[in-house]
């Protein structure tokens, strides 16, 4: 332990800076280095942690109370590949004409969507009316 007047003189001999590395301590810890390089180097890890971060989006399934088998497929590997993305899923439930006298159809299908998923995903906004169309949000585990 040092006196800061001994140190920023030790630190104006050696040409540095006295640096404040952690000002909550007691007695707050220095260091006698360069201060601009150390500027850089915590500006250069701030960036490199930005560019390592993921950015969650919400990429949207729209299906069809009717929808065929195959096209069921295709839509299910599509979203288990934004799950594996680490996106999350909005699946939008579209019902035209006479399909909103046969809700149960929907239903069912959200409920398989559900449990085909269930291992990958949970539900992060369950499935809820919205005029002519059921919304439900899907978010990886």
């Amino acid at each position: 332990m040092v006196e800061t007047i001994a140190a920023i003189k030790l630190a104006t001999e050696a040409g540095m800076d006295l640096v404040e590395i952690s000002p909550n301590n007691n007695p707050p810890v220095c260091k006698i280095m360069d201060y601009g390089k150390f500027k850089f180097q915590s500006q250069k890890k701030a960036a490199e942690a930005r560019k390592k971060q993921k950015i969650v989006e919400i990429k949207e399934i729209k299906l069809r109370p009717m929808i065929d088998d195959h096209d069921y497929d295709v839509k299910m590997r599509a979203m288990k590949r934004f799950f594996e993305e680490g996106d999350k899923v909005k699946i939008t439930l579209r019902y035209r004409g006479r399909e909103m006298a046969h809700q149960d159809i929907g239903t069912k299908l959200l409920d398989k969507v559900k449990s085909e998923v269930a291992e990958i995903a949970k539900v992060e906004q369950d499935a809820k009316f919205e005029g002519r169309q059921v919304v439900m949000v899907l978010a990886p585990r």
